[in-house]
């Protein structure tokens, strides 16, 4: 699992990267739920998503592990532009492996990032073409299912326990489960008592499914969120969710739009 000790040697090794992001009282919801609701502004994070965060930690940790001069990894969404501005910044050379169907400006940010964009036919081709390049000599990174990614995320835990250090419940959204394993693993460390609360789309409910199941399953997502939609859970998090979290959530694409 994911230690208290790897998330803070993730925020001191990618701190001069990131942002520290805003947490935020809402007026609107606090009123509306008769308590105070915050709300973690990780948009303004380099290039708009938490992704920088687990990208530099996993580029940074594989680099000291194998002097690694070239990196590829998969995405649909966020962690392309995280894992392209990640390599920009540290100066080595990323290839992105995306599905034909990302939407272009996902397509065109990557690459204004300095990655390589290699489109293949879905999904699930990405993950296969990035075993072929990894044997020809990319080292492989992930997109959620890697300790350093996970741990780089739970940087932003941290951060939430040290403005609210009475939190007392955490919502966080779900794809493949890297997000909330480290976000997850950080709150629970610093304020065991506070409730973790997963939510996902209809489409992409694989951590519901799966506990459902009681087994990591994999799917085909179908929701219009697609940064959330992922074909698998890590079994990391499938372990985390059954020991800590409440609740998986599903709501439809409508609810998460809205």
């Amino acid at each position: 699992m994911i230690t208290l000790d790897d998330i803070v040697a993730a925020r001191d090794r990618i701190s001069g990267h990131v942002h520290r992001t805003p947490l935020v009282r809402s007026s609107t919801l606090s009123r509306r739920f008769g308590t105070n609701v915050y709300l973690k502004l990780e948009l303004f994070q380099k290039t708009g998503s938490f992704k920088p965060r687990g990208a530099f930690n996993q580029l940074l940790v594989r680099m000291d592990e194998s002097a690694a001069e070239r990196f590829v990894g998969a995405s649909g969404g966020n962690f392309a532009q995280g894992l392209a501005y990640a390599g920009s910044e540290l100066g080595v050379p990323t290839i992105v492996v995306m599905p034909e169907s990302t939407p272009v400006n996902y397509v065109e940010a990557t690459r204004g990032y300095g990655a390589l964009v290699d489109l293949v036919p879905g999904i699930a081709a990405t993950f296969d073409r990035v075993e072929e390049l990894s044997a020809s000599g990319a080292t492989a990174v992930h997109p959620f299912d890697h300790p350093a990614m996970m741990a780089g995320n739970g940087t932003l835990g941290l951060e939430i326990v040290e403005d609210v250090p009475g939190v007392t419940d955490v919502f966080i959204s779900v794809g493949g489960g890297g997000f909330i394993t480290g976000v997850g693993s950080a709150i629970h460390a610093l304020r065991p008592e506070a409730r973790i609360w997963a939510v996902e789309t209809d489409g992409a409910q694989v951590l519901h499914d799966s506990l459902v199941a009681q087994e990591p399953l994999t799917m085909a997502p179908t929701s219009l969120a697609r940064t959330l939609g992922s074909p698998y859970l890590s079994s990391m998090a499938y372990d985390f969710a059954v020991d800590h979290i409440e609740e998986a959530t599903v709501v439809t694409d409508e609810m998460a739009y809205d």
